[in-house]
Parts: C-alpha cells; sequence; structure tokens
C-alpha cells in the first residue's frame, strides 16, 4: 500500500516535470526566460529523478541509470541557469541540458508507457520491438530539432530577470 502511494506521488512529480518543462521549452523557443516555470520544471524533475532511486530495485537498473544522467543533466542544467547567469557559453549549455533534462523524462514516459497501456505492451511487450524504437527515435528526433531551434530563438533573451509581479510563473 504504501508502494501504491508513492508510486503516485512520483507519477504526479513526473507529470508536473514534463508539463512545467513543456511550457519552459515553448519559453526558450520563444526566446523568453519564463523564471517560475523554470524553477518548478527544474525542482520537479530533480524531485522524479531522486524519488525513483526508492523503488525497490536491485542492482543497477536501466532506470537507475537514466536517473544518473537525469541528474548530472541537471546539475549542469542549474549551474548555467543560477550560477552562471546563462552567461556566454553558459546559455547554450542551459538550453541543451534543460531539452535534454525534459527529453530524459519523455523517454521515461515512453518506457513506462509501453509497459503499462495493454495496447501499447502489446505492440512492443520487451520493448526491442519496432514500435517501441520508432516511437523512441521519433522522439530523440523531434528533441533534437527542438534544442538546436531553441538555442538559435534563445540566444537574445535577456540575462537579468525583467519583474513581472502579476504573472508569478513567467
Amino acid at each position: 500500500m504504501i508502494l501504491t502511494a508513492f508510486t503516485l506521488v512520483h507519477v504526479v512529480i513526473s507529470l508536473v516535470a514534463i508539463f512545467s518543462g513543456i511550457a519552459v521549452l515553448f519559453g526558450l523557443l520563444g526566446g523568453k526566460r519564463l523564471d517560475g516555470w523554470t524553477a518548478l520544471f527544474l525542482g520537479t524533475t530533480v524531485a522524479t529523478s531522486l524519488t525513483g532511486f526508492f523503488f525497490p530495485f536491485h542492482g543497477l537498473t536501466p532506470a537507475i541509470v537514466v536517473g544518473i544522467i537525469s541528474l548530472v543533466v541537471l546539475a549542469a542544467t542549474i549551474h548555467a541557469r543560477y550560477a552562471r547567469k546563462l552567461a556566454g557559453a553558459w546559455r547554450k549549455t542551459y538550453v541543451f541540458t534543460a531539452v535534454m533534462a525534459l527529453y530524459l523524462n519523455v523517454f521515461v514516459a515512453i518506457v513506462q508507457s509501453f509497459l503499462k497501456i495493454p495496447a501499447l505492451n502489446e505492440l512492443a511487450p520487451t520493448q526491442t520491438e519496432p514500435p517501441f524504437k520508432v516511437t523512441q527515435l521519433i522522439v530523440l528526433v523531434i528533441f533534437v530539432a527542438l534544442a538546436i531551434a531553441a538555442a538559435i530563438r534563445f540566444r537574445n533573451a535577456p540575462v537579468e530577470p525583467r519583474a513581472n509581479l502579476s504573472n508569478p510563473l513567467s
């Protein structure tokens, strides 16, 4: 029962991370910082990765590896955004690592979808079948294109935040 509740909390945090990450991505594509959405995205993505380590796994699993990679990527993202304040090359580092962090969340969501949704599981029960591989490849290509577009469009965004007291998530 505790594991079920923990799983639910983990899934909710993951979904918040994905949806806030999409908002951040649209901000990057629009050349906007969206500081509140960014903080929500980074915080929930860190929480998603950390809570993933508390599931009863034995040994080094693909999920653990993805969690470790995610935390390394997030450390670079947070450092570029907050410690280096998007100065110089840190701006592109921030964009690429933020998009990569979102991609890793989506990657895991696809894996879980193929495991848990009966219709998808029927198409790729071992996740080695073409429907799973093609889905992951298409999503990867989309994220690479979005990361490149975001890096181009975000290059002129202001370094210092603008005060927007009417919308704390902007």
